[in-house]
Protein backbone atom coordinates (compact mmCIF):
# COMPACT_ATOMS: atom_id res chain seq x y z
CA UNK A 1 0.00 0.00 0.00
CA UNK A 2 1.35 3.56 -0.92
CA UNK A 3 -0.92 6.42 0.00
CA UNK A 4 -0.75 10.69 -0.28
CA UNK A 5 -2.61 13.48 1.05
CA UNK A 6 -4.41 15.91 -1.77
CA UNK A 7 -6.39 18.10 -2.32
CA UNK A 8 -9.82 17.53 -3.66
CA UNK A 9 -12.71 19.72 -4.30
CA UNK A 10 -11.14 22.13 -2.25
CA UNK A 11 -10.96 19.53 1.03
CA UNK A 12 -8.00 17.95 2.22
CA UNK A 13 -8.36 13.68 1.24
CA UNK A 14 -6.43 10.53 1.11
CA UNK A 15 -5.60 8.43 -1.62
CA UNK A 16 -4.42 5.23 -2.80
CA UNK A 17 -1.61 5.21 -5.39
CA UNK A 18 -0.88 2.88 -8.12
CA UNK A 19 1.12 2.62 -10.69
CA UNK A 20 -0.66 3.26 -14.21
CA UNK A 21 0.97 2.59 -17.60
CA UNK A 22 4.58 3.07 -15.86
CA UNK A 23 3.25 6.22 -13.81
CA UNK A 24 1.65 7.01 -10.31
CA UNK A 25 -1.77 7.75 -10.20
CA UNK A 26 -4.22 8.45 -7.81
CA UNK A 27 -7.11 5.98 -8.01
CA UNK A 28 -9.19 6.11 -4.57
CA UNK A 29 -10.29 8.09 -2.23
CA UNK A 30 -9.83 6.71 1.16
CA UNK A 31 -12.73 7.44 3.51
CA UNK A 32 -10.73 8.24 6.54
CA UNK A 33 -7.20 8.73 7.60
CA UNK A 34 -5.03 5.48 7.76
CA UNK A 35 -3.23 6.64 11.18
CA UNK A 36 -7.03 7.46 12.41
CA UNK A 37 -8.09 3.70 11.76
CA UNK A 38 -7.23 0.57 13.54
CA UNK A 39 -8.47 -1.65 11.02
CA UNK A 40 -6.58 -3.17 7.67
CA UNK A 41 -6.68 -0.64 4.55
CA UNK A 42 -9.00 -2.55 2.58
CA UNK A 43 -11.77 -1.02 5.18
CA UNK A 44 -10.61 2.20 4.57
CA UNK A 45 -11.30 1.85 0.86
CA UNK A 46 -13.98 4.06 -0.59
CA UNK A 47 -14.86 5.30 -3.86
CA UNK A 48 -13.16 5.69 -7.06
CA UNK A 49 -12.21 8.57 -8.75
CA UNK A 50 -11.30 9.84 -12.43
CA UNK A 51 -7.62 8.76 -12.09
CA UNK A 52 -5.54 11.84 -11.21
CA UNK A 53 -1.99 12.00 -12.35
CA UNK A 54 0.04 12.31 -9.63
CA UNK A 55 2.11 15.27 -11.50
CA UNK A 56 -1.37 17.08 -11.69
CA UNK A 57 -2.33 16.57 -8.25
CA UNK A 58 -1.77 19.55 -5.20
CA UNK A 59 0.17 17.29 -3.14
CA UNK A 60 -0.13 18.09 0.94
CA UNK A 61 2.31 16.49 3.42
CA UNK A 62 1.93 12.76 3.74
CA UNK A 63 1.56 13.00 7.58
CA UNK A 64 -0.65 15.28 10.64
CA UNK A 65 1.59 14.62 12.95
CA UNK A 66 1.52 16.20 16.65
CA UNK A 67 5.06 16.17 17.03
CA UNK A 68 8.10 15.28 14.38
CA UNK A 69 10.74 13.42 16.70
CA UNK A 70 14.16 13.51 15.19
CA UNK A 71 17.10 11.36 15.69
CA UNK A 72 20.72 12.78 15.74
CA UNK A 73 23.88 11.20 14.56
CA UNK A 74 22.11 8.26 13.72
CA UNK A 75 25.67 6.83 11.40
CA UNK A 76 28.91 6.94 12.15
CA UNK A 77 30.06 9.05 9.31
CA UNK A 78 27.52 11.47 9.60
CA UNK A 79 28.78 12.64 13.43
CA UNK A 80 32.25 12.26 11.74
CA UNK A 81 31.58 14.36 9.15
CA UNK A 82 30.45 17.07 11.60
CA UNK A 83 33.33 16.81 13.68
CA UNK A 84 30.77 15.32 16.60
CA UNK A 85 31.17 12.11 18.81
CA UNK A 86 29.31 9.07 17.81
CA UNK A 87 26.61 9.40 21.34
CA UNK A 88 25.88 6.56 23.76
CA UNK A 89 22.08 6.66 23.25
CA UNK A 90 19.53 8.01 20.82
CA UNK A 91 19.82 11.40 20.90
CA UNK A 92 16.28 13.45 20.42
CA UNK A 93 15.21 16.77 19.03
CA UNK A 94 12.06 18.19 17.71
CA UNK A 95 10.91 19.63 14.35
CA UNK A 96 7.97 21.97 14.75
CA UNK A 97 4.86 20.55 12.98
CA UNK A 98 4.92 24.01 11.22
CA UNK A 99 7.92 23.47 9.52
CA UNK A 100 6.01 20.92 7.11
CA UNK A 101 5.95 21.00 3.14
CA UNK A 102 4.67 19.04 0.69
CA UNK A 103 6.66 17.67 -1.95
CA UNK A 104 6.91 20.15 -4.85
CA UNK A 105 7.00 22.97 -2.28
CA UNK A 106 9.62 25.24 -2.09
CA UNK A 107 12.02 25.82 0.68
CA UNK A 108 12.99 29.45 2.07
CA UNK A 109 16.14 30.10 2.93
CA UNK A 110 15.54 32.24 5.42
CA UNK A 111 17.38 35.60 6.15
CA UNK A 112 19.12 34.88 9.35
CA UNK A 113 20.94 31.83 7.90
CA UNK A 114 24.01 32.09 5.82
CA UNK A 115 24.46 28.62 5.39
CA UNK A 116 20.86 26.15 5.15
CA UNK A 117 22.23 22.53 4.46
CA UNK A 118 19.53 19.39 3.20
CA UNK A 119 19.81 15.99 5.46
CA UNK A 120 17.52 12.84 3.21
CA UNK A 121 15.84 9.92 5.65
CA UNK A 122 13.98 8.00 6.33
CA UNK A 123 10.34 8.51 8.24
CA UNK A 124 8.54 6.61 10.49
CA UNK A 125 4.87 7.33 10.56
CA UNK A 126 3.07 6.03 14.16
CA UNK A 127 -0.21 3.65 13.53
CA UNK A 128 -1.27 3.49 17.04
CA UNK A 129 -0.74 5.13 20.77
CA UNK A 130 2.42 3.80 21.53
CA UNK A 131 3.40 4.55 25.21
CA UNK A 132 6.69 2.53 27.31
CA UNK A 133 5.67 -0.49 25.61
CA UNK A 134 7.55 -3.86 27.28
CA UNK A 135 10.97 -4.93 26.64
CA UNK A 136 9.67 -7.91 24.81
CA UNK A 137 6.70 -6.34 22.37
CA UNK A 138 7.21 -6.14 18.87
CA UNK A 139 7.60 -2.22 18.22
CA UNK A 140 6.76 -3.30 13.93
CA UNK A 141 2.96 -3.42 15.56
CA UNK A 142 3.08 0.32 15.97
CA UNK A 143 4.17 1.29 12.80
CA UNK A 144 2.01 2.66 9.95
CA UNK A 145 4.43 2.93 6.96
CA UNK A 146 7.24 4.78 6.07
CA UNK A 147 7.97 8.37 4.11
CA UNK A 148 10.86 10.54 2.91
CA UNK A 149 12.18 13.29 4.85
CA UNK A 150 14.63 16.43 4.51
CA UNK A 151 15.58 17.59 7.94
CA UNK A 152 16.66 20.94 6.68
CA UNK A 153 18.95 22.40 8.82
CA UNK A 154 19.97 26.07 9.18
CA UNK A 155 23.76 24.74 10.02
CA UNK A 156 25.14 28.27 11.26
CA UNK A 157 22.58 28.73 13.50
CA UNK A 158 22.55 25.23 14.56
CA UNK A 159 26.31 25.94 15.90
CA UNK A 160 25.82 29.32 17.15
CA UNK A 161 22.76 28.14 19.43
CA UNK A 162 24.10 25.13 20.77
CA UNK A 163 20.65 23.71 20.45
CA UNK A 164 18.51 22.92 17.61
CA UNK A 165 15.23 23.99 18.13
CA UNK A 166 15.37 27.15 15.67
CA UNK A 167 18.00 26.00 13.41
CA UNK A 168 15.66 23.18 12.14
CA UNK A 169 11.92 24.65 13.31
CA UNK A 170 11.84 27.20 10.57
CA UNK A 171 9.04 26.96 8.06
CA UNK A 172 9.31 24.45 5.04
CA UNK A 173 12.26 22.83 7.22
CA UNK A 174 10.40 19.43 7.14
CA UNK A 175 9.29 18.77 3.53
CA UNK A 176 7.92 14.76 4.02
CA UNK A 177 6.09 12.83 1.38
CA UNK A 178 5.15 12.15 -1.13
CA UNK A 179 3.72 8.76 -0.32
CA UNK A 180 3.23 6.73 3.41
CA UNK A 181 4.09 3.02 2.51
CA UNK A 182 4.16 -0.05 4.29
CA UNK A 183 5.77 -3.72 3.64
CA UNK A 184 9.26 -1.80 3.65
CA UNK A 185 12.20 -3.65 6.50
CA UNK A 186 14.34 -0.80 7.68
CA UNK A 187 16.05 -3.90 9.62
CA UNK A 188 17.43 -6.00 6.80
CA UNK A 189 18.29 -2.23 4.90
CA UNK A 190 16.21 0.24 3.23
CA UNK A 191 18.18 2.73 0.68
CA UNK A 192 18.62 6.28 1.25
CA UNK A 193 19.72 8.60 -1.26
CA UNK A 194 19.60 12.76 -1.38
CA UNK A 195 20.39 14.65 -5.00
CA UNK A 196 20.82 18.20 -5.75
CA UNK A 197 20.40 19.53 -8.62
CA UNK A 198 20.66 15.77 -10.44
CA UNK A 199 24.08 14.82 -8.15
CA UNK A 200 24.29 12.37 -5.78
CA UNK A 201 24.96 13.97 -2.44
CA UNK A 202 24.19 10.98 -0.03
CA UNK A 203 23.99 6.93 0.11
CA UNK A 204 23.11 5.03 2.74
CA UNK A 205 21.49 2.16 4.21
CA UNK A 206 18.93 1.85 7.23
CA UNK A 207 21.63 -1.46 7.79
CA UNK A 208 24.13 0.93 8.92
CA UNK A 209 21.82 3.15 11.83
CA UNK A 210 23.67 3.13 14.93
CA UNK A 211 20.43 2.96 16.93
CA UNK A 212 17.95 0.30 15.62
CA UNK A 213 14.62 1.03 15.04
CA UNK A 214 13.30 -0.51 17.94
CA UNK A 215 15.80 1.02 19.96
CA UNK A 216 15.00 4.19 18.76
CA UNK A 217 10.90 3.80 19.37
CA UNK A 218 11.39 2.37 22.44
CA UNK A 219 13.82 5.07 23.95
CA UNK A 220 11.06 7.84 22.45
CA UNK A 221 8.07 6.35 23.89
CA UNK A 222 9.90 6.22 27.79
CA UNK A 223 9.78 10.12 27.58
CA UNK A 224 6.62 10.65 25.51
CA UNK A 225 3.64 8.99 23.91
CA UNK A 226 3.49 8.41 20.68
CA UNK A 227 0.24 9.16 18.89
CA UNK A 228 -1.49 7.62 15.12
CA UNK A 229 0.17 9.88 12.73
CA UNK A 230 3.58 11.32 14.68
CA UNK A 231 6.36 11.32 12.68
CA UNK A 232 10.25 9.70 13.36
CA UNK A 233 13.02 10.91 11.17
CA UNK A 234 15.86 8.37 11.80
CA UNK A 235 18.73 9.91 11.01
CA UNK A 236 21.11 11.38 7.86
CA UNK A 237 23.94 9.66 5.96
CA UNK A 238 27.19 11.25 5.76
CA UNK A 239 27.05 14.18 2.57
CA UNK A 240 25.00 16.51 3.86
CA UNK A 241 25.88 20.28 2.61
CA UNK A 242 24.76 23.66 1.58
CA UNK A 243 21.99 24.78 -0.70
CA UNK A 244 21.34 28.25 -2.63
CA UNK A 245 18.52 29.36 -4.50
CA UNK A 246 17.09 27.53 -7.26
CA UNK A 247 19.00 24.38 -6.40
CA UNK A 248 16.54 21.51 -6.60
CA UNK A 249 16.87 18.86 -3.84
CA UNK A 250 15.69 15.05 -4.06
CA UNK A 251 15.25 12.56 -1.00
CA UNK A 252 15.14 9.06 -2.36
CA UNK A 253 13.85 5.77 -0.02
CA UNK A 254 13.91 2.92 -1.29
CA UNK A 255 10.49 1.20 -1.77
CA UNK A 256 8.55 4.53 -1.18
CA UNK A 257 9.32 7.03 -3.95
CA UNK A 258 11.00 10.44 -4.31
CA UNK A 259 10.72 13.70 -2.21
CA UNK A 260 11.44 16.48 -4.54
CA UNK A 261 11.58 20.31 -3.63
CA UNK A 262 13.32 23.50 -4.56
CA UNK A 263 14.60 26.32 -2.67
CA UNK A 264 14.50 29.71 -2.54
CA UNK A 265 15.58 32.49 -0.49
CA UNK A 266 12.69 33.93 1.80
Amino acid sequence: MRYCRFVLNGEAQYGLVEPVGGKDSILRVLLAAPEDCDCDVEELRTRRIERIALEEATLLPAVRPSKIVCIGRNYREHAAELGHEVPKEPLLFLKAPSALLPHGGVVKRPKLSQRVDYEGELGVVIGKRCHQPAADEDVKGYILGYTCVNDVTARDLQNKDGQWSRAKGFDTFCPVGPFVADGLDPWAGVGVETRVNGEVRQQGSTRDFIFSLDTMIRHIAQAMTLFPGDLIATGTPAGVGPVVAGDVIEVSVEGVGTLRNSVADE
